[in-house]
């Protein structure tokens, strides 16, 4: 249970710090060139990050079991094709409506999957373990929470624009998740990984294609911010990856990852100069709290 908790920390983490800095990453580049143009190309730097990753991992040593039988192979098609249908659902919501509702909606899709993890799945987790993920959860939805802008408008949640694309992607992301943790359980998690996200690579190459976006990058300096954000979303898709696939723990390994938010704001307000409110302030801490408690617990 101590290894088991260990990694499902580290990976859950990792997966919070990778998603974490690609949103950073992304703020350099969206208003410049678009949100599906930066969301396909730093895609295609992911996945060849991933395979890189991948070939380092089999020059030394890793025992790379390359995914056999058409059942396993449509498996991780349609993972990969799901994960980038929430990728563009979320990115369509949020032009539309009001990330004021919106973002801490798709924010609480981690604690439908630690829910359901344990109500369905038959994760065992200890009373005081569940108090602290409960708490990263606040958390989570609080530093996603803008409430001067709720205050501003008087918001009927289910009339917001984008409120059904965003909640029909936190449905899927919750399913996603699940099903991925089942699906990599005791599987090589480096090559389902590799191979999902090269699928959900093609998928967004395959909506620019039908949409006719042209994928072009005007300024020489948003290619370093591409690449970054390539790399730090592909490291957290292995992180995850492995934690699901080697533990049960999967309510741990999700929540953590879920609260990708808290690098983003905390590396803004250094970098980007971005004002932290109180209630950003209060939520990093009951995160941070809520992490020292799981490792404790």
């Amino acid at each position: 249970m101590h290894s088991e908790l260990s990694i499902a920390v580290l990976t859950g983490l990792g997966g919070m710090v990778g998603w974490g800095l690609a949103d950073l990453f992304a703020k350099k580049t969206i208003d410049e060139i678009g949100d599906i143009v930066t969301l396909v190309i730093a895609h295609i730097f992911g996945s060849l990050a991933i395979i890189v990753v991948a070939l380092v991992a089999l020059s030394r040593g890793h025992v790379f079991v390359i995914p056999h039988g058409i059942d396993t192979w449509a498996g991780l098609a349609l993972f990969g094709v799901l994960q980038g249908i929430v990728y563009l659902l979320v990115y369509i919501g949020f032009g539309k409506g009001q990330v004021a509702v919106l973002n801490p909606l798709f924010a609480s899709f981690s604690g439908i999957v630690a829910l359901f993890s344990t109500l369905f799945f038959g994760e065992l987790l200890s009373g005081r373990l569940v108090m602290a993920l409960v708490v990263i959860f606040a958390g989570i939805l609080l530093l996603n929470v803008d409430f001067g802008a709720l205050r501003a408008r008087k918001l009927r949640i289910a009339q917001v624009p984008g409120f059904r694309q965003v909640g029909l992607a936190t449905i899927l992301a919750a399913i996603w998740t699940l099903s991925w943790h089942v699906f990599v359980s005791g599987q090589d998690w480096l090559a389902y990984s590799m191979v999902m996200y090269v699928f959900m690579t093609l998928a967004l190459l395959a909506y620019a294609w039908t949409r006719k976006i042209q994928l072009k990058v005007g300024k020489p300096w948003i290619w370093k911010y591409l690449i970054l954000i390539g790399v730090t979303e592909m490291g957290a898709y292995v992180a995850i990856s492995w934690g699901y696939g080697a533990t049960s723990l999967t309510s741990v390994v999700a929540l953590l990852s879920g609260a990708f938010s808290l690098p983003t704001i905390i590396l803004a307000r250094l970098f980007l100069k971005e004002r932290t409110t109180g209630v950003q302030l209060f939520a990093s801490i009951l995160i941070i709290l809520g992490i020292m408690l799981v490792s404790v617990f």
